[in-house]
């Protein structure tokens, strides 16, 4: 196995995971197999039960793994698969190491940092980077791992010295190191001190760095010229493999792998996508109603804003997918549901006023996921201005549920209609608490990772837009559903639920018949959402922003 490095020095935030992506792009499109690690040196044992205040977004994997978002963009960029395992975090090493403490495996040896945390860092990277992730027998060709946080950092230390045993382990011919820092003298002085030396440099900027720079930091931190990168400023995401490309990276990191077996980096496709995604002119207004909008990191899945320092352009994710599949760019208008409740008019009319002059200017609204009470009036409302004036409407997870509660209200007179998870005491339950759900315990408790969806009637739109199949698998993250003795009711008055869980009881997706397009999904179809293979659910909602969803679900009734 070849493995490349790629660390951070001086602040995170700086792009490692777009940067580690791209070489995985770089690198599959010159004929390897490539997966991918991804190193976090928190203590949590995974990303579920953080703040998408505190971290971002949590991406779901198939096999119900909660992680760091950054795996969202390997499988996205490399068009793979990953598993939890993938993930690796400080909670998960000591978990095992401590695991294997009380079974008594060390023998009654005193268990220490060095060699025992150490030697299960070095074990789960070299036994997870074997396991295929893109369908293929046998290992991939180069594993490429992201060392979450910032070189120096004190947690950061157990994961730097194990990753110094491998690179001496494995050979230097088996490992590429590659530095990303801005203030970069500072940092790799810091990384030589612990032990590792990196091959290349790979050094943000917002312009391209002068011929004069680039020797000046060789000359400093004893790297070739040639190893130098320039990750600069770019019209979109989708360059900066293009950009790495450019500067013969891949020439680099082979050379020093001995990687003969490699072909010249075919990224024909990879262009396409990034100059046609340029020369778009035509925008579709978005309104994305949600609680966690004064953080775009939050929704990341959904609509990829680039921040913390860099000025990329929204990336690969499920809007931006659907829009370019229309030829669109999207044009992403963020509102504070809590800016659209009554109580807002009264403490922040200028907000109140501009939340609702935002959605009423949307040509489609989507609701994301989230947890708690806030901003669940505002939401409802939403969700009500969308289903009364005939606007697209896509509520995801929780957005789903909204969508329940209102119509529950609004159309069969529960004036109490509402989730358990809001209102315990209500007598009108649309929403429950799922029976297998830990009441207990937060991590992993929730229904997670992909199941199937069968749908009840091949004549409904999402049939349609998955191309007349009979079942869907998506991803799922969450612990309330929609009250199954309550469908009866809700369909009768013109609700369906044309995807039902296996069993029958649970329900997948709703649709309004009688409107455009008013579709709720209890599952997160952005996750697996793709780079010319948008998420269904989210084209569905473009083309019917733009007038567009019946000649499209007529075509392909027609192709089938």
């Amino acid at each position: 196995m070849k493995y490349v490095l790629v660390t951070g020095g001086v602040v995170s935030g700086l792009g490692k995971g777009v940067t580690a992506s791209s070489l995985g792009v770089v690198l599959k499109a010159c004929g390897l197999r490539v997966t991918s690690i991804k190193i976090d040196p928190y203590l949590n044992t995974d990303a579920g039960t953080m703040s998408p205040f505190e971290h971002g977004e949590v991406f779901v994997l198939d096999d119900g793994g909660e992680v760091d978002l950054d795996l969202g963009n390997y499988e996205r960029f490399l068009d793979v698969t990953l598993t939890r395992d993938n993930n690796i975090t400080t909670g998960k090493i000591y978990q095992s190491v401590l695991e294997k403490e009380r079974r008594g495996d060390y023998l009654g040896k005193t268990v220490q940092v060095v060699p025992h945390i150490t030697d299960a860092i070095k074990n789960w990277i070299e036994s997870v980077s074997v396991i295929p992730v893109d369908g293929k027998e046998g290992p991939a060709d180069v594993c490429v791992i992201e060392l979450g946080g910032t070189v120096g950092d004190i947690e950061s230390m157990p994961f730097i010295e194990a990753l110094r045993q491998l690179s001496f382990s494995v050979g230097q011919d088996n490992f590429c190191l590659i530095h990303k820092t801005k203030p970069t003298q500072h940092s790799v002085r810091e990384l030589r001190a612990l032990g590792l030396t990196p091959h290349l440099l790979a050094c943000r900027s917002a312009q391209p760095l002068l011929e004069t720079t680039k020797e000046k930091l060789s000359q400093f931190c004893h790297v070739p010229v040639g190893n130098i990168l320039n990750i600069h400023d770019v019209p979109n995401i989708w360059h900066i493999p293009l950009l790495l490309r450019n500067q013969n990276a891949h020439n680099s990191i082979l050379k020093h792998l001995n990687l003969s077996k490699a072909t010249p980096p075919d990224l024909q496709e990879w262009t396409k996508r990034a100059e046609n995604f340029d020369s778009l002119t035509n925008s579709v207004i978005i309104a994305m109603v949600g609680k966690y909008v004064g953080l775009t990191d939050s929704y990341l899945s959904v609509v990829k804003t680039w921040v913390g320092g860099s000025n990329y352009m929204p990336s690969i994710c499920a809007l931006l997918h659907a829009c370019i599949a229309c030829s669109l760019k999207p044009s992403v208008n963020w509102i504070a549901a809590s800016d659209l409740e009554d109580d807002s008019a009264l403490l922040t009319p200028e907000a109140h006023a501009t939340a609702w002059k935002t959605l009423r200017n949307a040509a489609c609204v989507l609701v994301p996921g989230g947890f708690g009470d806030r901003g669940v009036k505002g939401m409802i409302l939403a969700a009500k201005y969308a289903r009364e004036n005939n606007v697209p409407y896509l509520g995801i997870c929780l957005g789903m549920q909204i969508s329940v509660i209102e119509f529950a209200r609004s159309v069969l007179g529960m004036e109490r209609a509402n989730s358990e998870e809001f209102d315990t005491q209500t007598a009108d339950r649309v929403v429950i608490f799922m029976p297998e759900g830990s009441t207990t315990h937060m991590g992993s408790t929730m229904r997670l990772g992909s199941r199937r969806t069968l749908f009840q009637t091949p004549d409904c739109i999402n049939a349609k837009l998955y191309h007349n199949s009979e079942y869907v698998d998506e991803r799922h993250r969450h612990r309330y559903e929609v009250n199954p003795n309550m469908v009866d009711v809700l369909e009768e008055a013109g609700l369906k639920f044309v995807g039902r869980d296996e069993s029958g009881k649970r329900m997948e997706i709703l649709e309004l018949p009688s409107h455009p397009f008013y579709v709720g999904v209890q599952f997160h179809p952005e996750f697996k959402s793709r780079p010319g293979r948008p998420s269904a659910p989210f084209l569905g909602l473009i083309l019917a922003a733009i007038g567009q969803l019946e000649a499209y679900c007529s075509q392909h009734q027609d192709d089938s």
